[in-house]
């Protein structure tokens, strides 16, 4: 059996996503979807509903006096709030397998991804894109594919990180030439099974933009510009430090910023603002 196929293999035994998460999403992207019907949703999933209604009681938002129901949570948090919740708490449990990852600790990689999924929603709302909850889920789990390398091929890293030093390899050359299958194939493979939609798919696969023409996907292309702002911030989870999104490496795509309509100047103002959203994620994270 070749890595590719253990691979597949053993991606059967991950724990799943959620089931609530896909009428939850069909749902906020929905323009008639209201609290009553995220609420019904929610409730039929034990875990969920005991991490929303702690987090609505914790010290962060300091009521005086408890919320009891799923329904007066979701009154109180807002849709947005609940369905970062819900992703943040699947996606740590996506990313909680070993101590660390392609030389990063999880933290970091988690780090990483919701920073990078709260840059990509925010740019999808400012260019008022539809279906910016599907961008921020793709953006979050981009890279749980390097979760499942680390888990379950033997010594990959090592390799990995050799000929990325030997040869000077980018991460996913070198990742395909050890395993035959980089993280963003092997993360798309995942969704497949997962059974996300055939775009979030495409956007978790394409996300490095290594054929420039997948570029013309707008979700695809504002997916690999918030991985690049985070690289600007001096956010790296490369193996062995490498600048994985090639936005300071000088292969950044220029053509993002005409595809997108954005500007440096934009991209500026969303460092700027950083700093204040990554600290109520903060926040909430420790009562998830």
């Amino acid at each position: 059996m070749t890595t590719v196929q253990t691979l597949v293999r053993e991606i059967k035994n991950l724990k799943p996503i959620p089931a609530v998460i896909h009428p939850l999403l069909d749902a906020l992207n929905s323009p008639n979807a209201g609290m009553d019907e995220v609420a019904k949703i929610i409730q039929y999933d034990p875990a969920i509903t005991a991490a929303v209604l702690r987090t609505a009681n914790s010290a962060f938002f300091g009521l005086k006096h408890p919320v009891e129901s799923i329904k007066d949570a979701a009154a109180l948090l807002g849709m947005d709030q609940i369905i970062n919740l819900v992703l943040l708490k699947s996606g740590a449990e996506i990313f909680n397998t070993r101590p660390d990852v392609h030389g990063q600790s999880h933290g970091a990689i988690w780090k990483y991804s919701v920073s990078s999924a709260l840059i990509a929603r925010q740019i999808a709302d400012e260019l008022n894109m539809p279906g910016s909850a599907g961008i921020f889920t793709a953006a979050l789990l981009k890279d749980m594919g390097k979760t499942v390398l680390d888990r379950f091929v033997d010594n990959a890293n090592e390799k990995i990180c050799g000929l990325m030093t030997d040869k000077a390899l980018s991460a996913m050359a070198a990742e395909k030439e050890v395993i035959g299958v980089d993280h963003a194939e092997l993360g798309a493979m995942i969704a497949k099974m997962w059974k996300f939609s055939p775009n979030m798919v495409k956007t978790i696969r394409c996300h490095h933009i290594s054929d420039i023409k997948t570029m013309q996907d707008l979700n695809i292309a504002v997916v690999y510009l918030a991985d690049c702002i985070c690289m600007m911030m001096g956010m790296d989870i490369g193996t062995d430090g490498t600048d994985e999104a090639d936005g300071l490496s000088g292969r950044f795509h220029k053509q993002v910023l005409k595809r997108t309509g954005f500007r440096v100047d934009d991209m500026t103002r969303i460092i700027s603002e950083f700093p204040f959203k990554i600290r109520e994620v903060e926040s909430l994270l420790k009562v998830v």
